[in-house]
């Protein structure tokens, strides 16, 4: 494949806008030349059949089924396309006609093709509205010729080559309209990463006759990733047949996707429109292999009443039994999704998702995204977790990360994750040439590198060790234990807790005789300083008590609580039972690895500084019931940090001298 004949074909395709400028919004480019473009693939694809399908049609007997009709005529086209057109137009013919029967042409030409592919230009693309549009606007007809020039069919630009010119095109509409490109296109370095990772081990079980293997992309935008999993499979064992099935929401990308289908001999049903989340097109499927790269950061909130009742309804039967991370970010419910269709036979499954660094550390013990990244390590079912290099997507500058889960580890990976930090310059190189955020990207030997780290499994004993390091599932748990520290007051009538007492409704409740009388003995006592409630309530609050009126009991803790002051200098405040009670403001939590026993953690690390801190044992996990929340995080930056050390306060010094005198001078300079 040639990169430089998709930058002509992307640059031809972007001069049809000259024409369009005026008449159309710049957002409003790709609704125009996207479906021309798939239009005119299909155009070249089927010209050289169209005299066999419409004879094919004209000899068919009255009264067949429409499925009939579909498998002949698609035989008629031949090359195991799903794909046909009953018009007796071509580009070529209706180039031949009266450019004013332009628009009741191409009509013709539209809504004669097979009802799949009807449908997309139809519905996906509004195609005939942009039609209507082009024709009020007079420019029908250049539109139309300019794209009679370009030459797409497979003999010429293959279909991989296409998918980069669909890709290029949606990344420039997306940049001019300000959409976030990310939501359809990944690099395809960091996609052909992702695919010798998921096959880095495979070649020999993907070797052989009658191999067939199914590839699930939930996000598949315009097919990429299938793409390239099916051709690099391929170039692995040319007789495997390679299913791919993908969903997509977004109605241009479902088309592009769908009609590459078609044009490959695939089955394009098997590329769904809607909604993942809430609608799974695919729902009684298993895959060999997943792949994704969903949306970063999406607000799921509006679909929040339908995942939460699959999540109550089915738990852990369902896909979002494990947990609901914030509704901010659906990242990790894609990755849930994905691996409730992994297989559990002896082949199995295996996943590659890029997400960004949320789903990693987001979540405290006990969150949604703490109990996804416990139910996933728990089950052993992620193998590592690769940092990519920033600035290497088209539309964000942030820091991703490719995860890799499989339901049949290697024996040598059971129970271990692996963490590869690709990140570095090492692995990169500049483009000349910025791309909206993409200044860089990995080349083919850094690409090898990686997989070449992931598959021996390379770490702190190799030369790789600064890159890659192997833990236990366990290292990356802990258990969140909750800190206490008693409550310790003073007591103290002062005038202002005696004002603040005149305005509780307890106190309120009394007569004003019997309000005097406490106020009266109050005043009697102020300013002296109690550090324990018996001694407060011996001498404070003896005559208060013997009154001959009644004290009731929400009175009696009232005159407790507003004469009160926390003071670390006060006793340990203890309840009616004799308890001691916490304070508030000192509760703390401390995360104590679960490779190490609390209580060791407690002796070692806490009681040294807090002798009268205990441990809440009322505290506990939900799940196995001991003292203890259990909660996952993968701090990557922990793992692979590099102290430097700092510069010299002298040199330091040193510059702020010279900065200091050419300051002064500059400053004499302006007075004179």
């Amino acid at each position: 494949m040639t990169t430089t004949k998709v930058h002509n074909l992307s640059a031809f395709a972007w001069s049809i806008a000259d024409i369009l400028r005026g008449d159309f919004k710049q957002s409003e480019y790709g609704k125009i030349l996207l479906p021309f473009v798939v239009l005119r693939r299909l155009d070249c694809i089927l010209e050289n059949t169209k005299n066999s399908v419409l004879s094919t049609f004209e000899k068919m007997p009255q009264g067949i089924d429409e499925y009939t009709i579909d498998m002949m005529l698609f035989n008629a086209v031949g090359g195991g396309l799903k794909v046909y057109n009953l018009s007796n137009f071509t580009f070529k013919k209706i180039h031949q006609q009266d450019p004013l029967d332009v628009h009741k042409n191409l009509i013709d030409y539209v809504t004669k093709f097979n009802p799949s592919v009807r449908d997309i230009f139809l519905d996906k693309f509004l195609f005939t509205d942009q039609l209507k549009r082009l024709k009020d606007g007079g420019i029908l007809w250049q539109v139309f010729e300019k794209f009679c020039k370009i030459d797409l069919h497979p003999d010429t630009v293959s279909n991989i080559e296409m998918g980069y010119l669909f890709e290029d095109l949606i990344r420039k509409f997306s940049e001019i309209s300000n959409e976030t490109a990310g939501e359809h296109f990944t690099p395809r370095e960091v996609i052909r990463l992702i695919v010798d990772l998921l096959l880095i081990n495979d070649a020999h079980a993907l070797a052989g006759s009658g191999i067939v293997r199914t590839v699930y992309d939930p996000a598949c935008g315009t097919g990429g990733m299938l793409a390239i999993a099916e051709e690099q499979m391929k170039n692995l064992n040319p007789k495997i047949r390679v299913e791919l099935y993908g969903q997509e929401l977004n109605g241009e990308s479902f088309g592009i996707c769908k009609s590459d289908m078609l044009v490959t001999g695939h089955n394009p049903e098997q590329i769904a429109f809607g909604n993942t989340l809430t609608e799974d097109a695919h729902i009684e499927k298993k895959f060999h292999y997943m792949l994704s790269n969903p949306p970063y950061g999406v607000d799921w909130k509006k679909y929040e009443d339908f995942i939460k009742a699959e999540a109550k309804t089915l738990g852990q039967k369902g896909r979002f039994g494990a947990g609901l991370p914030r509704g901010s970010d659906g990242q990790l419910l894609f990755l849930q999704h994905m691996i409730s269709k992994l297989r559990d036979d002896e082949i199995g499954s295996r996943i590659g998702i890029v997400m960004n660094g949320s789903p990693l550390l987001n979540g405290d013990a006990g969150s949604g995204e703490s109990e996804i990244r416990r139910w996933i390590i728990e089950n052993d079912w992620l193998e590592a977790i690769i940092a990519l290099p920033i600035e290497l997507f088209y539309n964000t500058d942030i820091q991703t990360y490719i995860w890799i889960l499989s339901s049949r580890k290697l024996k040598e990976r059971k129970n271990k994750i692996q963490l590869i930090d690709a990140s570095s310059e090492k692995f990169t190189v500049f483009l000349r040439k910025s791309l909206g955020d993409k200044r860089r990207e990995i080349p083919e030997s850094a690409r090898h590198e990686i997989v070449k780290i992931y598959a021996e499994m390379l770490n702190g004993n190799s030369e790789w060790g600064e890159y890659s390091k192997i833990f236990d599932n366990s290292d990356f748990g802990y258990r969140e234990v909750r800190v206490d520290r008693p409550l310790r007051l003073v007591f103290q009538i002062t005038s202002n807790s005696i004002e603040k007492m005149k305005l509780d409704k307890h106190f309120m409740k009394m007569s004003e005789q019997d309000q005097a009388e406490i106020i009266k003995i109050l005043e009697k006592s102020s300013e002296a300083l109690f550090k324990n409630k018996v001694e407060f309530e011996r001498v404070a609050l003896k005559k208060i008590l013997s009154l001959p009126f009644k004290i009731s009991n929400p009175l009696k803790k009232l005159l407790i609580s507003v004469f009160s002051q926390k003071n670390a200098e006060g006793d340990i405040f203890l309840d009616d039972s004799g308890n001691k009670l916490h304070d508030t403001d000192l509760r703390e939590y401390e995360n104590v690895p679960l490779k190490q026993d609390w209580q060791d953690y407690f002796k070692d690390e806490i009681q040294p500084f807090y002798s009268d801190a205990w441990i809440d044992k009322t505290y506990s996990d939900h799940q196995d019931g001991k003292i203890g929340k259990v909660g996952y995080e993968i701090n990557f930056n922990k793992y692979f940090f590099k102290y430097f050390r700092p510069r010299p306060l002298s040199d330091i010094n040193s510059e702020l001298q010279v900065m200091e005198k050419e300051i002064r001078l500059l400053l004499k300079e302006l007075a004179s």
